[in-house]
């Protein structure tokens, strides 16, 4: 399997539908996110200048959106950095198994909507960045 790099994240455009009483965007399983939806979560009430994810999987995919508000996504494989950010609720980042992330600069009242491909499992989580590199490096 080839290792995953920043290149492998993409913005995918959610479609969306509206007229004078609003948008509505709708999500399905193997469209407009490229794998099957096991587990939905979100970030809300995160205080200005806090942090979120600093982490990787070792399996699961993701979609993000904001679905509120704005936030970034800080992408690293290993070898190099890159900044995404996330202000529509009609947008969302592909996140592929194998990147760290780190999520920063939310606004107020920002909504971080996850739509991850696994269940929650603790030994898919590559919590120090160290240990992240020495994964990449295998």
């Amino acid at each position: 399997m080839k290792p995953t790099t920043i290149d492998d994240c993409k913005l995918i455009e959610i479609d969306q539908i509206g007229d004078r009483r609003g948008h509505i965007s709708v999500v399905e399983n193997n469209r407009e996110v490229p794998f099957e939806v096991k587990r939905v979560y979100y970030l809300y009430d995160v205080p200005s200048g806090e942090e979120r994810g600093g982490h990787a999987h070792k399996e699961l995919q993701q979609l993000i959106v904001a679905v509120s508000g704005s936030f970034d996504i800080v992408v690293d494989d290993g070898t190099k950095k890159e900044t995404f950010s996330l202000n529509r609720p009609n947008k969302g980042l592909y996140f592929p198994a194998g990147l760290w992330r780190e999520i920063n600069n939310f606004s107020s009242g920002a909504i971080c909507l996850v739509l991850a491909s696994h269940t929650y499992d603790e030994n898919d989580y590559i919590r120090g960045y160290q240990d992240f590199i020495s994964y990449k490096q295998r």
